[in-house]
């Protein structure tokens, strides 16, 4: 069975900090792992990726304030983010996707960021 459990959400000041883990176990091979974010009244949306070449996508918003590393033989990711906006309030979730494309979702930890 594949689990991914996160780690790492809270409460956080506007222009503060905080980093995201995210654990994944069981018998698959992840091809990209990355986190994801859903807002309250939003859709789901794309934070930041990487895939097993390391290639990396970040959405537009968290460029420059966000980093991702993977590791993916260990199946672990992280997401430090710097810089928080109120608008980055939101659900977090860790994703892994193999590459005949089945997905993996962790179950969420909440960030919020405000005064």
């Amino acid at each position: 069975q594949v689990q991914l459990v996160e780690s790492g959400g809270g409460l956080v000041q506007p222009g503060g900090s905080l980093r995201l883990s995210c654990a994944a176990s069981g018998s698959f091979r992840p091809y990209v792992m990355g986190w994801y974010r859903q807002a309250p009244g939003k859709q789901r949306e794309l934070v930041a990726a990487m895939t097993v070449g390391g290639n990396t996508n970040y959405q537009d918003s968290v460029k420059g304030r966000f980093t991702i590393s993977v590791d993916i033989t260990k199946k672990t990711a992280e997401l430090q983010m710097n810089s928080l906006k109120p608008e980055d309030t939101a659900v977090y979730y860790c994703n892994a996707r193999e590459a005949r494309g089945t997905a993996y979702w962790g179950q969420g930890t909440r960030v919020t960021v405000s005064a």
